[in-house]
């Protein structure tokens, strides 16, 4: 009789958490485990239960975590729901139960297979695990890092927002896979962004990190209503090509200006343009532009580590 009680808990149903709202984890003690055969047959039960799936109501399914989509990809969802209408949900989502409300759950990743089954008003197929708030976003970030479909500046978003729920450096490079050079210039845009802007320019995949860096430098003392109206075009890279645009300072002239050394003795001359550097090395500077041409990796080097120690301070 006892171990057919123990296999009955396998087979039942997954129910809501019996936990009170806002009641912590620590206020439930852990079961005791049962020494011997019976123990081991007990925590691989649990384990089972643990990978276990369930079909839940997808009204009954809430999104939770960091928001870490900028735009709503209408198109997406409507093409994910004709592809679940035609094979079939594919991936199960992971959820949780709801700390908030009885009976609920919220979804820890899977949030455009959600909507698309909500679109269909068809049930979800789900994992359950018991995760804290700190676990969720976990969880959610390492499943970004997988991702390639999240723009440079919807991870540096997602950054920021845990900097902002007071996680450390060190937990944020290992829910996203990457390390503090990197973590620093994403919250180095994120930080000299206006959300606004951010919002009004939308994920821009075609704009990468040096993109999303030199804007963060150049709207700098800029007026942010007037970004926002620029933000126009028929996509997010389109809008960020316009506010990038619009935050351009005045090109300089591009008449010719002298280059010297040292010594004072010309090398060339300097013409600056809006998005142009150019140095016409000419004379003796000829030959000190041969030897700068075998020192540019070089060079280049030293100024990229220059630039990391100056984002890192």
């Amino acid at each position: 009789m006892a171990r057919k009680d123990l296999l009955k808990g396998l087979m039942d149903p997954a129910r809501p958490n019996d936990t009170p709202a806002g009641a912590s984890d620590a206020a439930t003690p852990p079961p005791r485990m049962k020494r011997g055969a019976i123990g081991a047959v007990s925590q691989s039960i649990a384990d089972l239960k643990g990978r276990a799936m369930i079909d839940v109501p997808a009204d009954m399914i809430d999104m939770a975590g960091i928001d870490d989509r900028l735009d709503s990809d209408e198109d997406g969802i409507a093409a994910l729901a004709d592809s679940i209408r035609a094979y079939g949900q594919q991936v199960p989502v992971l959820l949780r139960h709801s700390p908030n409300y009885e009976g609920r759950y919220e979804v820890v990743y899977g949030r455009r297979r959600v909507r698309a089954l909500k679109r269909l008003g068809q049930p979800v197929r789900a994992m359950l695990r018991e995760l804290s708030d700190r676990d969720l976003i976990m969880a959610q970030g390492q499943e970004n890092a997988a991702r390639r479909d999240l723009s440079f500046i919807e991870k540096a978003r997602f950054a920021q927002q845990m900097v902002q729920q007071g996680f450390e450096r060190a937990i944020i490079c290992d829910a996203l896979h990457i390390d503090k050079t990197v973590v620093s210039r994403m919250l180095t845009v994120a930080d000299a962004l206006p959300e606004k802007l951010v919002r009004a320019i939308g994920a821009a995949p075609g704009a990468g990190r040096d993109r999303w860096l030199a804007l963060a430098r150049r709207i700098e003392g800029l007026d942010t209503a007037a970004l926002v109206k620029a933000a126009k075009g028929a996509d997010s890279d389109a809008r960020f090509a316009a506010v990038f645009a619009a935050a351009g300072r005045p090109a300089a002239p591009t008449r010719d200006q002298p280059v010297t050394g040292a010594d004072g003795a010309p090398l060339g001359k300097l013409r600056r343009g809006r998005e142009r550097l150019a140095i016409d090395f000419a004379g003796d500077g000829a030959a000190f532009g041969e030897w700068l041409l075998t020192r540019i990796e070089e060079l280049h080097a030293d100024w990229q580590q220059q630039r990391d120690a100056e984002e890192e301070d």
